[in-house]
């Protein structure tokens, strides 16, 4: 069974930094495109950041330049350093992941999210 666990939310100040980390876990034959999502109360899950299993990476315009998504294919994490946190940033985020699994084939998994939220 294939897990995704995400840490590293929390609360901060507007203009403050936060770093989230998500491991997957599991037998694992190749991790595909990963990203973090977000959802804030009321509203739709939205992609923030995506890096596929070369490195490309894809931003949603919000965060551009104050986010970035890194991974580390040997320890099967994903990053996301947030910079410059903005009220509007205020959500549960969400790892995603594309995964081989070598019991269940390919599927795509979802973290249990972590809260991030930013006051003024």
């Amino acid at each position: 069974q294939v897990q995704l666990v995400e840490s590293g939310g929390g609360l901060v100040q507007a203009g403050g930094s936060l770093r989230l980390s998500c491991s997957a876990s599991g037998i694992i034959f190749s991790i595909g495109d990963m990203g973090w999502y977000r959802q804030a109360p009321g509203k739709q899950r939205d992609l923030v950041a995506l890096i596929t299993s070369g490195g490309s990476t894809n931003y949603a315009d919000s965060v551009k330049d104050r986010f970035t998504i890194s991974r580390d294919n040997a320890k099967k994490m994903v990053y996301l350093q947030m910079n410059s946190l903005k009220l509007e940033d205020t959500a549960v985020y969400y790892c995603n992941a594309r995964v081989l699994s070598v019991v269940t084939g390919t599927g795509t998994y979802w973290g249990q999210g972590t809260q991030v939220t930013v006051s003024s």
